[in-house]
């Protein structure tokens, strides 16, 4: 499947801004089934300074600086994506989940795919007893990791309510967990901080995911959603797989990936500071259509 992706983000300021400095995370990323076609980013107004590199994760991020004042400021991001991946069975053997946790580790690479990296704490996910014992619940003694994993998954999904008036970014996961309340970014924390929990290597993914209007009814220009998820490491044989846990399902070809990282904190699409206006309007509009 190939998609064509149009991300625009806007900022509207009280009054003028007279410096910008951002950081853009929005070329989605090659690998593991998925392969970048082209990309590009319009930013309105001109930057003075672009410049681009890799970071740690392996996410291409561009730094932004913007020194004509400005009252209104839009990063228009367009990508083309190819995608074809096959996830495993939801019932699919696989090693007991005790054998993950201590080969993960065991692990002596501290690289950006290492497990190791992704079994501790991070900035906003906090390893809480609470959430721990939440997820052991899915993962009796012996259990396939697979196994455990989607029973965790599909809990968070029956469990918890969407709700995107209920938190914010800053939201703590405690309280996250104790509402039971929040939107995907919020999902995808409580279930990377249960498996983390458990000692199992989990990340946090952030990325696109197609949505298909009601038989009927017309497709509505920006209805598409910025999305989030949870990437496991399953050994050496099965990599990486990736848990959907705001809609209950295995990654397949519905969902490109963004970036790559512990927690939200690692992959914000666009994070910045400015200079020159205390309050702010932003706004988010995305598109995924399938190339015919």
């Amino acid at each position: 499947m190939i998609y064509d992706i149009r991300h625009v983000t806007t900022y509207e300021y009280e009054n003028p801004v007279s410096f910008a400095r951002c950081t853009l995370r929005l070329e989605p990323r090659s690998g593991n089934g998925q392969e970048l076609i082209s990309h590009s980013v319009e930013i309105r107004p001109r930057p003075a300074e672009r410049n681009v590199r890799r970071d740690f994760f392996g996410t291409l991020t561009e730094s932004v600086v913007i020194e004509t004042a400005h009252r209104n400021l839009r990063i228009d991001s367009r990508s083309r994506v190819s995608v074809s991946r096959q996830p495993p069975a939801r019932d699919a053997a696989s090693p007991p989940w005790e054998t993950i946790r201590d080969v993960a580790f065991e692990a002596t690479s501290l690289g950006p795919s290492s497990p190791v990296g992704y079994v501790f704490a991070s900035p906003l996910v906090p390893v809480l007893r609470p959430v721990g014992a939440y997820a052991a619940v899915s993962f009796a003694p012996g259990a396939g990791i697979l196994k455990g994993a989607v029973d965790l998954m599909h809990r968070i999904r029956s469990e918890f309510r969407y709700d995107p008036k209920a938190t914010v970014i800053s939201t703590p996961l405690g309280e996250v967990f104790d509402k039971r309340h929040g939107v995907c970014q919020d999902f995808a924390h409580v279930m990377i901080a249960g498996l983390r929990g458990l000692g199992l290597p989990a990340a946090y993914v952030s990325g696109y995911l197609r949505t298909t209007p009601p038989p009927g009814q017309p497709r509505l220009q920006g209805a598409d959603a910025t999305h989030a998820w949870v990437s496991l490491w399953c050994g050496a044989e099965l990599g990486w797989v990736d848990f959907d846990p705001t809609n209950d399902l295995l990654i397949a070809n519905d969902h490109i990936v963004l970036a790559v990282g512990r927690d939200f904190s690692d992959v914000s699409p666009v994070d910045g500071v400015i200079v020159g206006s205390p309050k702010q309007k932003l706004g988010v509009a995305v598109d995924v259509l399938p190339v015919e």
